[in-house]
């Protein structure tokens, strides 16, 4: 580790304009994660417009902190209104809300905001120890393990993120095929383009970002509006009583390592996402309790849990896209797409070519860790009452930015039409449980997969005998193949009637 790189990398994310982009990104993802229903990566996809004049630095540390502060911010809304902002936070209202409504309101939240931070904090610190070896090993990979280990990551994604593997493996090869949209980059000739020269980069990532994300979870929320019955908000107001205090903290302080442990494990195997980490922390910290009895009445253990895994998902999320250029999640690969817009090649070759921004991005994560807790402690009351702004005043307004952000990309009302068509797909993925996520995934790692397997196939000239003498590749090929079949066992398991099982 080059300490010289590292000191500039620390000074250049302490400067004014890094630290306001960061605060800002923070205090944008409150907003955002206490009203329900605007998901981190919805958040992310409305945002990335706005790091159009950015540096690369800024943009990428606003992000994350955006993602960050979401995911502290739909704690609020869980917790005063048992209506989580994402599903992610739905273990946390198990206790959170029972809590409040016991006349605990604020104890509730700074728990979720202690228990957040000190995992964002822990799995920050695992990120820098082990995305940098992790990286320096990558650099070794050739074309052959990089295809390998691309198309292994997509069917567990379509495995594990959707539950069934065949509508995940459906939504990824409807990524695949649109991401090979634009001019070949071997031949230079135009595919799939139809004519439109607007299509010779590839299909526009902001229009299906925005699109199958932001735009079509506005039309599922405003579907939900016509059965929507009124929530009880829980008011937060000043008693001596209700706040944490040290053996609180030093009750929840063990609950709250075994979650980021849970939440870093879960963040960095593609396609299991922030909620598996949330539930699967919540279920260990209740069979690790000697009262479990008291789980889902108001244990401050129950909301430590959820919330320290959550956030500890959102920087282990990372280890793979800046190891391997593999997204995690949909966060991380959106991140993908902030990066190529900065003209940034995500992955191990950061580490070669740019590694005063890795670092800097690494201590922009720290510093959006502080304001998370800064602005969370001190702006209690101020996020407690976008609580109750209605969803018939945010629905606009999203959809508002939804539609201004593709006109900044510059296609007009071309890029319009775009972004509807791939609102009406998001919308019908969601309607009838095709993964999205894999959909989204498979779209951003489509050239790069397919870069490497044609360079394999050139350099081998065919022949798959080249594969006896890459132990790596052979290894993740097995991986590939074995995934497939255990995954497409369980869903066809689960598809039969009981009867027949029992057969």
């Amino acid at each position: 580790m080059d300490f010289s790189i590292v000191g500039s990398a620390i000074g250049e994310t302490l400067q004014f304009d890094a630290l306001f982009g960061i605060a800002g990104g923070v205090f944008l993802g409150y907003i955002i994660g206490v009203i329900p229903g605007l998901s981190r990566s919805v958040a992310i996809a409305i945002a990335i417009p706005m790091t159009f004049y950015m540096s690369p630095l800024i943009a990428i540390s606003f992000l994350i902190g955006l993602s960050k502060g979401t995911a502290a911010g739909s704690a609020v809304s869980a917790i005063l209104l048992n209506a989580p902002g994402e599903a992610s936070s739905a273990a946390t209202s198990l206790d959170g809300y029972p809590m409040a409504k016991s006349g605990k309101p604020r104890t509730a939240l700074q728990v979720g905001l202690l228990a957040s931070v000190i995992g964002d904090i822990l799995a920050t610190t695992i990120l820098i120890f082990v995305a940098i070896p992790f990286a320096r090993v990558a650099l070794l990979f050739g074309p052959y393990e990089m295809a390998a280990i691309l198309a292994f990551a997509l069917v567990f994604i379509a495995g594990l993120s959707g539950g069934d593997i065949f509508k995940g493996l459906a939504a990824g090869a409807l990524g695949v095929l649109l991401g090979t949209i634009g001019l070949d980059n071997q031949t230079g000739l135009p595919r799939l383009t139809f004519g439109y020269t607007q299509l010779m980069d590839g299909m526009p990532l902001i229009a299906v970002a925005i699109g199958t994300l932001a735009l079509s979870e506005m039309f599922v929320q405003s579907e939900k509006l016509r059965y929507e019955r009124e929530t009880m908000a829980v008011k937060l107001e000043n008693h001596k009583g209700d706040r944490i205090t040290f053996p609180i903290l030093r009750k929840i302080f063990p609950t709250i390592l075994r979650g980021t442990g849970v939440g870093t494990f879960v963040g960095a195997l593609p396609g299991l996402g922030p909620s598996v980490g949330s539930w699967m922390s919540y279920g260990m910290a209740k069979r690790a309790s000697r009262t479990p009895e008291q789980f889902g009445k108001g244990a401050p253990e129950g909301v430590a849990a959820s919330e320290s895994a959550d956030n500890a998902v959102i920087p282990a999320a990372l280890i793979p896209l800046f190891g391997l250029g593999i997204p995690g999640n949909v966060s991380a690969a959106l991140l993908i797409g902030a990066f190529a817009i900065h003209g940034i090649t995500v992955g191990p070759l950061l580490l070669r070519d740019e590694p005063e921004l890795l670092y800097s991005i690494f201590a922009g994560m720290i510093v959006a860790s502080i304001f998370m807790l800064i602005l969370g402690w001190f702006g209690l009351m101020v996020f407690a009452q976008i609580t109750r702004v209605p969803p018939h005043v945010v629905i606009p307004i999203v959809i508002f930015f939804c539609l201004a952000g593709m006109l900044l990309q510059g296609y007009g009302a071309f890029g319009l039409i775009i972004l509807i068509a791939f609102a009406a797909l998001g919308y019908l993925m969601k309607k009838y449980d095709y993964s999205f996520v894999t959909f989204l995934v498979a779209f951003i790692i489509t050239p790069m997969l397919e870069l490497n397997l044609r360079q394999s196939i050139i350099l081998s000239r065919g022949n798959w005998e080249v594969l006896l003498g890459r132990p790596i590749a052979l290894f993740f090929i097995a991986c590939t193949l074995l995934a497939f079949i255990i995954l497409a066992k369980r869903t066809i398991e689960r598809k039969k009637p009981i009867a027949e099982i029992g057969d």
